[in-house]
Protein backbone atom coordinates (compact mmCIF):
# COMPACT_ATOMS: atom_id res chain seq x y z
CA UNK A 1 0.00 0.00 0.00
CA UNK A 2 1.46 3.65 -0.44
CA UNK A 3 2.26 5.04 2.20
CA UNK A 4 1.86 8.87 2.62
CA UNK A 5 3.72 10.52 5.56
CA UNK A 6 1.99 14.07 5.32
CA UNK A 7 -1.53 14.01 7.36
CA UNK A 8 -4.52 13.91 5.01
CA UNK A 9 -6.58 16.96 3.79
CA UNK A 10 -9.55 15.43 2.28
CA UNK A 11 -12.04 17.22 0.18
CA UNK A 12 -15.86 16.09 0.14
CA UNK A 13 -17.79 16.95 -2.78
CA UNK A 14 -21.35 17.16 -2.01
CA UNK A 15 -20.44 17.30 2.04
CA UNK A 16 -23.55 18.48 2.57
CA UNK A 17 -26.05 15.75 1.14
CA UNK A 18 -26.66 12.62 2.85
CA UNK A 19 -23.48 10.77 3.37
CA UNK A 20 -21.09 13.93 3.53
CA UNK A 21 -22.93 15.24 6.52
CA UNK A 22 -22.77 11.41 8.03
CA UNK A 23 -19.32 11.36 7.12
CA UNK A 24 -18.97 15.18 8.76
CA UNK A 25 -20.73 13.46 12.10
CA UNK A 26 -18.32 11.10 12.43
CA UNK A 27 -15.20 13.18 11.89
CA UNK A 28 -16.31 15.37 14.47
CA UNK A 29 -17.93 13.11 16.81
CA UNK A 30 -17.18 9.97 16.90
CA UNK A 31 -13.29 10.75 16.29
CA UNK A 32 -12.66 9.95 12.89
CA UNK A 33 -10.36 12.39 11.91
CA UNK A 34 -6.66 11.45 13.15
CA UNK A 35 -3.99 14.21 14.34
CA UNK A 36 -3.30 17.19 11.83
CA UNK A 37 -6.00 16.07 9.20
CA UNK A 38 -7.87 18.28 7.57
CA UNK A 39 -11.66 17.86 6.42
CA UNK A 40 -12.91 20.51 4.00
CA UNK A 41 -16.82 19.99 3.06
CA UNK A 42 -18.32 21.36 -0.26
CA UNK A 43 -21.51 21.82 -1.34
CA UNK A 44 -22.94 23.24 -4.34
CA UNK A 45 -23.07 26.72 -3.81
CA UNK A 46 -19.08 26.33 -3.59
CA UNK A 47 -18.50 25.00 -7.22
CA UNK A 48 -20.78 23.99 -9.71
CA UNK A 49 -18.27 20.75 -11.29
CA UNK A 50 -20.63 20.12 -14.03
CA UNK A 51 -17.57 23.20 -14.95
CA UNK A 52 -14.40 21.98 -15.65
CA UNK A 53 -12.87 25.58 -14.69
CA UNK A 54 -14.65 26.21 -11.75
CA UNK A 55 -13.77 22.42 -10.41
CA UNK A 56 -10.03 23.80 -11.09
CA UNK A 57 -10.17 26.99 -8.88
CA UNK A 58 -11.62 24.66 -6.00
CA UNK A 59 -8.97 22.35 -6.16
CA UNK A 60 -6.39 25.52 -6.13
CA UNK A 61 -8.25 26.70 -3.21
CA UNK A 62 -7.87 23.46 -1.21
CA UNK A 63 -4.99 21.20 -2.60
CA UNK A 64 -6.15 18.09 -1.31
CA UNK A 65 -4.21 14.93 -0.90
CA UNK A 66 -7.41 12.83 -1.12
CA UNK A 67 -11.22 13.08 -2.16
CA UNK A 68 -14.35 11.52 -1.51
CA UNK A 69 -16.18 11.88 -4.38
CA UNK A 70 -20.26 12.44 -3.58
CA UNK A 71 -21.68 15.36 -5.67
CA UNK A 72 -23.73 14.02 -8.01
CA UNK A 73 -27.18 14.74 -9.64
CA UNK A 74 -29.62 12.08 -7.44
CA UNK A 75 -33.52 11.74 -7.08
CA UNK A 76 -35.96 8.82 -7.07
CA UNK A 77 -37.76 6.42 -9.40
CA UNK A 78 -39.96 9.24 -11.50
CA UNK A 79 -37.26 11.92 -11.94
CA UNK A 80 -35.24 9.36 -13.16
CA UNK A 81 -38.26 8.61 -15.66
CA UNK A 82 -38.67 12.45 -16.72
CA UNK A 83 -34.98 13.38 -16.70
CA UNK A 84 -32.97 10.55 -18.02
CA UNK A 85 -30.78 12.51 -20.10
CA UNK A 86 -29.70 15.52 -17.78
CA UNK A 87 -29.22 12.50 -15.45
CA UNK A 88 -26.30 11.36 -17.96
CA UNK A 89 -24.79 14.25 -19.08
CA UNK A 90 -24.31 16.25 -15.93
CA UNK A 91 -23.61 12.76 -14.11
CA UNK A 92 -20.31 12.14 -16.73
CA UNK A 93 -19.16 16.32 -16.70
CA UNK A 94 -19.33 15.99 -13.32
CA UNK A 95 -17.42 12.50 -12.36
CA UNK A 96 -14.86 13.46 -15.23
CA UNK A 97 -14.14 16.92 -13.51
CA UNK A 98 -13.76 15.54 -10.17
CA UNK A 99 -11.39 12.86 -11.44
CA UNK A 100 -9.03 14.12 -13.93
CA UNK A 101 -8.30 17.32 -12.13
CA UNK A 102 -7.30 14.95 -9.35
CA UNK A 103 -5.08 13.11 -10.92
CA UNK A 104 -3.64 16.64 -12.61
CA UNK A 105 -3.09 17.28 -8.89
CA UNK A 106 -1.88 14.74 -7.80
CA UNK A 107 -4.23 13.51 -5.49
CA UNK A 108 -3.22 10.00 -3.74
CA UNK A 109 -6.72 8.73 -3.35
CA UNK A 110 -10.39 9.37 -4.51
CA UNK A 111 -13.01 7.28 -3.28
CA UNK A 112 -16.38 7.94 -5.39
CA UNK A 113 -19.80 6.72 -4.37
CA UNK A 114 -21.66 4.45 -7.27
CA UNK A 115 -25.24 2.54 -6.46
CA UNK A 116 -26.21 -0.88 -7.00
CA UNK A 117 -28.55 0.60 -9.67
CA UNK A 118 -25.59 0.26 -12.23
CA UNK A 119 -26.01 -2.99 -11.79
CA UNK A 120 -27.28 -5.00 -15.27
CA UNK A 121 -31.02 -5.30 -15.20
CA UNK A 122 -31.22 -9.11 -16.43
CA UNK A 123 -28.38 -10.88 -14.20
CA UNK A 124 -28.16 -13.78 -11.66
CA UNK A 125 -28.23 -13.03 -8.34
CA UNK A 126 -26.74 -12.21 -5.70
CA UNK A 127 -24.89 -9.65 -7.58
CA UNK A 128 -20.96 -8.62 -6.56
CA UNK A 129 -18.22 -6.64 -7.95
CA UNK A 130 -17.37 -8.66 -10.94
CA UNK A 131 -20.88 -8.23 -12.71
CA UNK A 132 -21.15 -4.11 -13.19
CA UNK A 133 -20.73 -4.53 -16.87
CA UNK A 134 -22.72 -7.34 -17.20
CA UNK A 135 -25.57 -5.65 -19.54
CA UNK A 136 -27.37 -2.93 -19.68
CA UNK A 137 -29.27 -1.76 -16.80
CA UNK A 138 -32.75 -0.99 -15.68
CA UNK A 139 -34.34 1.35 -18.59
CA UNK A 140 -35.58 3.27 -15.76
CA UNK A 141 -32.43 4.61 -14.57
CA UNK A 142 -30.22 4.36 -17.29
CA UNK A 143 -28.42 7.68 -17.48
CA UNK A 144 -27.30 7.72 -14.03
CA UNK A 145 -26.72 4.44 -14.28
CA UNK A 146 -24.43 4.55 -17.26
CA UNK A 147 -23.01 7.41 -15.72
CA UNK A 148 -21.65 6.18 -12.56
CA UNK A 149 -20.29 2.88 -14.21
CA UNK A 150 -18.07 5.32 -16.25
CA UNK A 151 -16.58 5.95 -12.82
CA UNK A 152 -15.10 2.55 -12.59
CA UNK A 153 -14.00 2.81 -16.29
CA UNK A 154 -12.16 6.11 -15.78
CA UNK A 155 -11.09 4.81 -12.50
CA UNK A 156 -9.19 1.38 -13.87
CA UNK A 157 -8.31 3.21 -17.03
CA UNK A 158 -6.21 5.70 -14.82
CA UNK A 159 -4.88 3.09 -13.15
CA UNK A 160 -3.42 1.47 -16.35
CA UNK A 161 -1.97 4.94 -17.17
CA UNK A 162 -0.66 6.51 -13.93
CA UNK A 163 -0.96 3.78 -11.58
CA UNK A 164 -3.55 5.89 -9.27
CA UNK A 165 -5.04 3.81 -6.83
CA UNK A 166 -8.79 5.01 -7.17
CA UNK A 167 -11.72 3.39 -6.40
CA UNK A 168 -14.99 3.63 -5.57
CA UNK A 169 -17.75 1.96 -3.29
CA UNK A 170 -21.30 0.81 -3.97
CA UNK A 171 -23.87 0.90 -1.65
CA UNK A 172 -27.41 0.05 -1.16
CA UNK A 173 -30.13 1.96 -0.40
CA UNK A 174 -29.03 4.83 1.38
CA UNK A 175 -31.19 6.35 4.42
CA UNK A 176 -30.82 8.47 7.69
CA UNK A 177 -30.71 12.20 8.55
CA UNK A 178 -30.51 15.05 5.91
CA UNK A 179 -31.70 13.25 2.93
CA UNK A 180 -33.90 14.70 0.46
CA UNK A 181 -37.59 13.93 1.85
CA UNK A 182 -39.16 15.10 -1.27
CA UNK A 183 -42.36 13.30 -1.61
CA UNK A 184 -41.53 13.32 -5.66
CA UNK A 185 -38.76 13.09 -6.10
CA UNK A 186 -36.60 11.43 -3.34
CA UNK A 187 -35.92 7.79 -3.06
CA UNK A 188 -38.02 5.23 -1.83
CA UNK A 189 -37.37 5.21 1.77
CA UNK A 190 -37.62 9.17 2.81
CA UNK A 191 -40.32 9.83 0.22
CA UNK A 192 -42.14 7.38 2.41
CA UNK A 193 -41.20 8.92 5.65
CA UNK A 194 -42.69 12.22 4.50
CA UNK A 195 -45.99 10.75 3.43
CA UNK A 196 -46.50 9.04 6.68
CA UNK A 197 -45.44 12.26 8.56
CA UNK A 198 -47.77 14.21 6.96
CA UNK A 199 -50.37 11.27 7.17
CA UNK A 200 -50.35 11.39 10.72
CA UNK A 201 -50.09 15.37 10.68
CA UNK A 202 -53.47 16.06 8.33
CA UNK A 203 -54.92 12.72 9.85
CA UNK A 204 -55.27 11.02 5.94
CA UNK A 205 -54.60 8.05 4.93
CA UNK A 206 -50.88 7.11 3.98
CA UNK A 207 -50.50 6.44 0.15
CA UNK A 208 -47.54 3.67 -1.26
CA UNK A 209 -46.75 3.95 -4.96
CA UNK A 210 -46.55 0.30 -6.13
CA UNK A 211 -47.26 -2.66 -4.39
CA UNK A 212 -45.33 -3.25 -1.47
CA UNK A 213 -43.11 -6.02 -2.93
CA UNK A 214 -40.33 -4.83 -4.51
CA UNK A 215 -37.21 -6.07 -2.26
CA UNK A 216 -34.23 -3.65 -1.08
CA UNK A 217 -31.35 -3.68 1.13
CA UNK A 218 -31.02 -1.19 3.30
CA UNK A 219 -27.99 0.91 4.85
CA UNK A 220 -28.10 3.65 7.72
CA UNK A 221 -25.84 6.71 6.17
CA UNK A 222 -24.05 6.67 9.89
CA UNK A 223 -22.89 2.80 9.29
CA UNK A 224 -21.95 3.57 5.47
CA UNK A 225 -19.74 6.75 6.52
CA UNK A 226 -18.00 4.84 8.73
CA UNK A 227 -17.04 2.09 6.04
CA UNK A 228 -16.14 5.10 3.63
CA UNK A 229 -13.41 5.89 6.17
CA UNK A 230 -12.28 2.78 6.04
CA UNK A 231 -12.07 2.56 2.54
CA UNK A 232 -10.05 5.77 2.23
CA UNK A 233 -7.52 4.71 4.57
CA UNK A 234 -7.21 0.73 4.15
CA UNK A 235 -8.45 -0.52 1.28
CA UNK A 236 -5.88 -0.93 -1.70
CA UNK A 237 -7.95 -1.99 -4.55
CA UNK A 238 -8.48 -0.38 -7.43
CA UNK A 239 -11.91 -2.19 -8.26
CA UNK A 240 -15.00 -1.31 -6.40
CA UNK A 241 -16.40 -2.59 -3.22
CA UNK A 242 -20.04 -2.97 -2.21
CA UNK A 243 -21.00 -1.90 1.15
CA UNK A 244 -24.15 -3.38 2.25
CA UNK A 245 -26.12 -5.27 4.81
CA UNK A 246 -26.19 -9.09 3.52
CA UNK A 247 -28.77 -10.57 1.41
CA UNK A 248 -30.42 -12.03 4.73
CA UNK A 249 -31.03 -8.49 5.39
CA UNK A 250 -33.02 -7.44 2.13
CA UNK A 251 -36.45 -6.80 3.13
CA UNK A 252 -39.87 -5.53 0.98
CA UNK A 253 -40.84 -2.25 0.65
CA UNK A 254 -44.28 -2.93 2.84
CA UNK A 255 -41.63 -3.96 5.98
CA UNK A 256 -39.64 -0.28 5.41
CA UNK A 257 -43.62 1.46 5.66
CA UNK A 258 -44.49 -0.95 8.80
CA UNK A 259 -41.04 0.07 10.54
CA UNK A 260 -41.96 4.30 9.80
CA UNK A 261 -45.59 3.26 11.00
CA UNK A 262 -44.35 2.21 13.82
CA UNK A 263 -41.69 4.94 14.65
CA UNK A 264 -44.36 7.62 13.99
CA UNK A 265 -47.10 5.73 15.71
CA UNK A 266 -48.79 6.00 13.18
CA UNK A 267 -52.47 4.58 13.10
CA UNK A 268 -54.72 5.34 10.10
CA UNK A 269 -55.30 3.59 6.95
CA UNK A 270 -52.36 2.59 4.48
CA UNK A 271 -53.24 2.02 0.76
CA UNK A 272 -51.18 0.31 -1.71
CA UNK A 273 -51.75 2.08 -4.90
CA UNK A 274 -50.64 -0.93 -7.73
CA UNK A 275 -51.08 1.06 -11.01
CA UNK A 276 -47.72 2.85 -10.07
CA UNK A 277 -44.45 1.26 -10.89
CA UNK A 278 -42.13 -1.36 -8.19
CA UNK A 279 -39.06 0.26 -10.07
CA UNK A 280 -36.99 -2.98 -10.52
CA UNK A 281 -38.31 -6.19 -7.75
CA UNK A 282 -34.99 -6.97 -6.21
CA UNK A 283 -31.19 -6.35 -7.03
CA UNK A 284 -30.03 -8.54 -4.18
CA UNK A 285 -26.32 -7.49 -3.72
CA UNK A 286 -23.31 -9.60 -2.12
CA UNK A 287 -21.66 -8.43 0.32
CA UNK A 288 -18.96 -11.38 0.92
CA UNK A 289 -16.05 -8.88 -0.26
CA UNK A 290 -16.77 -6.51 2.55
CA UNK A 291 -17.03 -9.20 4.93
CA UNK A 292 -13.68 -11.00 3.80
CA UNK A 293 -12.13 -7.20 5.14
CA UNK A 294 -14.42 -6.76 7.77
CA UNK A 295 -15.82 -9.81 9.17
CA UNK A 296 -16.94 -8.24 12.68
CA UNK A 297 -18.43 -5.03 11.36
CA UNK A 298 -21.75 -4.78 12.90
CA UNK A 299 -24.81 -2.76 11.25
CA UNK A 300 -27.18 -0.59 13.06
CA UNK A 301 -30.59 -2.60 13.02
CA UNK A 302 -33.10 -1.68 10.48
CA UNK A 303 -36.19 -0.43 13.03
CA UNK A 304 -33.25 1.70 15.00
CA UNK A 305 -32.17 3.23 12.42
CA UNK A 306 -35.73 4.11 10.69
CA UNK A 307 -36.82 5.36 14.34
CA UNK A 308 -33.60 7.59 14.39
CA UNK A 309 -33.85 8.73 11.39
CA UNK A 310 -38.31 9.47 11.74
CA UNK A 311 -36.77 11.63 14.83
CA UNK A 312 -34.37 13.45 12.95
CA UNK A 313 -37.40 14.49 10.27
CA UNK A 314 -39.62 15.53 12.73
CA UNK A 315 -37.61 17.48 14.93
CA UNK A 316 -36.25 19.47 11.15
CA UNK A 317 -39.36 19.47 9.45
CA UNK A 318 -38.84 23.01 8.80
CA UNK A 319 -35.15 23.18 7.78
CA UNK A 320 -34.81 19.70 5.38
CA UNK A 321 -34.99 19.07 2.19
CA UNK A 322 -38.44 18.89 0.77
Amino acid sequence: MEVNMEPMRVLVTGGSGLVGKAIQRVVKEEGGAREGEEWIFLSSKDADLTNAAETRTIFEKHRPTHVIHLAAMVGGLFRHLRENLDFWRKNVAINDNVLHTAHEFGVVKVVSCLSTCIFPDKTTYPIDETMIHNGPPHCSNSGYAYAKRMVDVHNRACFQQYGRRYTAIIPTNIFGPHDNFSIEDAHVLPALVHKAYRAKMDDTALEVCGSGRGLRQFIYSLDLARLYLWVLREYDEVEPIILSVGEEDEIAIKDVVDAIVEAFEFTGPVVYDTSKSDGQMKKTASNAKLRRYLPDFTFTPFRTAVKETCDWFAANYDRTRK
